[in-house]
């Protein structure tokens, strides 16, 4: 008798694994269990909510080494030959409760700009357009009936590029010759005269968050000429210099935790605080110009207190108390993650307030890396290259996750769904592409435009998307 429940004992174990659960920065779920082979997704998923004690059931997505499990753990051991014998470490990831559906048709092709189109944005809650041109004007597009609804003039060249306050209310943006011009979006007028300061042409312009101060009053511009700039709407001027870099500062991002990410052609990251503009650390490690920055926060940041239910706020303080919890819920335990792109073909992620070393570097790129940018959720990390390709990263420990291939010509900008679940490209082969990031397949070829696509960006409300180029219009993309 007692041989017999061995044996059982040795087939039970034979089916099953042990398990360890844990959440995306390596935090374990319980203690190592044994779960049988023929548990999935949908088992993981009971479990986890289970575990977690969630009121609400939520969706999850779980991932083995960077594969997303997506049958039985019995046929994943045998296609992938892991052994039994080990602990095998399945990571979850809550997913968006709502789902977003891939754009598959231009809906609508909007001339006006007379030059190349350089920047095109959505509204923090989705419903305004704006888009910055060649032809020195700034221009806000009606959405429903997909026609323009100001045409803004007072910049004196090329419009580089544009930014809205995340509370919605105000939009600026940033040319060639170094002024920067507020408009107000409801009137398409400017508010008040432009601002001056800047020696040579600006070539980022990040708003300081919601949730730090609504409304929202300062936003910070860099430009080629070395130095950042922290402004005041209100004030109407510039309060703070950040002065330091020897050469050109490429990009900006104003983080969640209230400081300043600067990279530049010298090389270099600057982290600053912003109420003196101190320089708090220098982040060193490309061997060449600093192209672009990205935060794991960013989507938060730049939507505030909106979100995919379209609710509308009646006061700034309602809307910093939201933007706070969506930004507290976001970030959760971990700090902030920054993650830089260079034209030494290689990226760094970094947690600059735990340290001033790069957590890891990321390689594979054949040429420039001309964009990054994190998912909604902060998971993945995108990256866009002169090399023609786009490239996939975990977002917490920055390994290599795949290769996307399929346009001809370098990718200029990536943007994300705001589920997380697809990704978005424009290139210069005149080309937009969608993206599967759970098949890690092209998932649409979106081709239309004449010429090169400078710009593209995927509504916050993952309604639409827009791409502008060299061809001087802007489309419109729909599900």
């Amino acid at each position: 008798m007692e041989v017999l429940t061995v044996i059982e004992e040795q087939r039970e174990l034979k089916n099953n694994v042990m398990c360890q659960l844990t959440d995306s920065e390596g935090n374990h779920l319980a203690s190592a269990m044994y779960l049988p082979q023929s548990s999935g997704p949908k088992e993981l998923t009971q479990m986890v909510n289970q575990l977690l004690q969630n009121e609400e059931k939520m969706p999850y997505a779980f991932y083995i080494s960077d594969q997303e499990l997506v049958a039985a753990l019995g046929s994943y051991l045998e296609k992938h030959k892991v052994s039994v014998e080990k602990v095998l470490t399945i990571v979850y990831q809550p997913q968006a409760v709502f789902r977003i559906r891939p754009v598959t048709r231009c809906s609508s092709t909007i001339a006006g700009h007379s030059e190349a189109v350089l920047s095109v944005s959505f509204s923090p809650d989705g419903r305004h357009l704006a888009s910055g041109s060649g032809d020195t004007t700034v221009r806000f597009w009606d959405l429903n009936t997909q026609t323009p609804l100001f045409t803004c003039k007072g910049h004196k060249n090329w419009v580089l590029c544009i930014a809205w306050a995340p509370d919605g209310k105000h939009l600026v943006s940033g040319s060639k010759a170094g002024e920067l011009q507020c408009w107000d979006p409801q009137t398409g007028q400017p508010s008040g005269n432009p601002l001056y300061g800047h020696k040579k042409w600006i070539t980022g312009i990040s708003w300081e968050p919601a949730h730090v101060s609504a409304p929202c009053r300062r936003f910070v511009s860099s430009s080629k000429d070395g130095d950042a700039r922290i402004w005041d709407v209100t004030l109407r001027k510039c309060v703070i210099i950040l002065s330091g870099h020897t050469l050109a500062v490429t990009c900006v991002k104003w983080g969640g935790d209230g400081v300043i990410y600067t990279g530049s052609q010298d090389c270099t990251i600057k982290v600053w605080e912003t109420s003196q503009g101190k320089l708090i650390r220098e982040l060193k490690g490309h061997g060449h110009w600093v192209n672009s920055l990205a935060l794991s926060t960013e989507y938060v940041l730049r939507t505030g207190a909106f979100d995919h239910t379209g609710k509308q706020y009646s006061s700034p303080e309602e809307m910093k108390k939201v933007a706070l919890e969506r930004y507290n819920k976001m970030k959760g335990d971990a700090p902030e993650r920054l993650v830089s792109g260079s034209d030494d073909f290689t990226m760094f992620l970094w947690e600059p307030v735990v340290s001033k070393h790069p957590k890891t570097r990321m390689t594979g790129h054949q040429q420039l890396v001309n964009h990054v940018y994190f998912s909604p959720d902060g998971q993945w990390i995108a990256s866009a290259s002169f090399d023609r390709s786009v490239k996939l990263w975990n977002g917490i420990t920055g390994n290599f996750v795949a290769a996307f291939r399929g346009h001809v010509g370098p990718v200029y900008q990536i943007s994300w769904s705001a589920d997380s679940r697809l990704l978005l490209s424009g290139s210069k082969d005149s080309t937009l592409k969608v993206w599967d990031i759970r098949t890690k397949k092209l998932k649409q070829d979106l081709p239309g435009h004449a010429d090169e696509v400078f710009s593209v960006d995927w509504s916050p409300d993952g309604e639409k998307v827009v791409s502008g180029g060299k061809d001087k219009v802007l489309k419109l993309w729909m599900g």
